[in-house]
């Protein structure tokens, strides 16, 4: 039977054992620091808040390539030309990446593509279950993995607070008015990807370890997951005091062993220092 094989962008801040385990391909977005175009997770997050902190100018993101992904799928047909190519995208809403795929296969008929419509931890929880999908199925058609995965997408929600507003403002997705207010008042957006997009939805106030334990309490009263879907995601700079609090909300509602994702270089970007937020698949 051909083989499928999972094929992404960074941005999903999958574990390296889950890459190895499952055989994924991820190609990199980039991160413009320094004059410089780097891969994302080829350098340390923490580069990208010392340079913003010195130079008060944010690193930029930009999408994946047609070129690399042709690259990318092209190098498993050579060492495999019977595989099968199932492509996990980033948001497509949200950047570029999910149109240059799609142009890079356009001569290819054996590359599917699938719009997650979500990003960071949302995304990883769809990739590891389309992946344990085609393990347990390996007689699977593409269309089969195609259905199973979009309904997963469907099902996944993703919520979470900025670390820092200010690299927000400084990335235009706030107004310098919107910034000065949510500053004097003390006030932390919740950001949740609602069909793909980052929707500002609810306002908390407060200083940010109790606004984050305020909300997972609230968030996870009013949400069911799947036990093993459950995710926390969180940027360096969150307190590890606050980490365990965040831990022991999770356990009174019935997660025990929540999966923490650390951000990778591309979201950090946009998230900044401290930031937090939790998802699951929906029962």
């Amino acid at each position: 039977m051909k083989k499928i094989y999972i094929v992404t962008e960074s941005g999903c801040d999958l574990m390296p054992e889950d890459i190895e385990k499952y055989g994924i391909t991820i190609v990199p977005m980039h991160v413009q620091i320094k004059g410089e175009s780097r891969d994302d997770g080829s350098f340390p997050v923490e580069e990208i808040f010392r340079s913003y902190e010195t130079t008060k100018t944010l690193p930029k993101t930009s999408a994946t390539n047609p070129y690399e992904y042709r690259e990318a799928f092209d190098s498993i047909l050579e060492k495999n030309p019977d595989a099968r190519i199932v492509h996990i995208a980033y948001s497509a809403v949200t950047t570029a990446s999910y149109r240059n795929a799609v142009i890079a296969s356009e001569d290819m008929n054996n590359v599917i593509h699938i719009d997650t419509k979500n990003v960071t931890g949302g995304r990883r929880t769809v990739i590891l279950k389309t992946a344990r999908f085609i393990e347990n199925h390996p007689t699977a058609t593409l269309k089969e993995v195609k259905e199973y995965a979009e309904n997963i997408a469907d099902k996944c929600r993703f919520a979470f607070f900025p670390g820092d507003l200010e690299y927000l403002k400084a990335g235009g997705r706030v107004s310098n008015a919107a910034y000065l207010v949510a500053s004097v008042l003390n006030l932390k957006p919740l950001i949740e990807i609602v069909d793909g997009k980052l929707m500002g939805t609810k306002k908390y106030r407060g200083s940010n370890d109790r606004v984050f334990v305020k909300f997972l309490d609230e968030y996870l009263a009013h949400n069911n997951f799947e036990k093993d879907s459950f995710f926390m995601v969180w940027s360096p700079g969150l307190n590890d005091s606050v980490k365990k609090q965040l831990e022991n909300v999770a356990a009174k509602h019935g997660y025990k062993k929540p999966v923490w994702v650390p951000t990778g270089c591309v979201i950090s970007t946009h998230a900044g220092p401290g930031a937090f937020g939790a998802g699951g698949v929906t029962v």
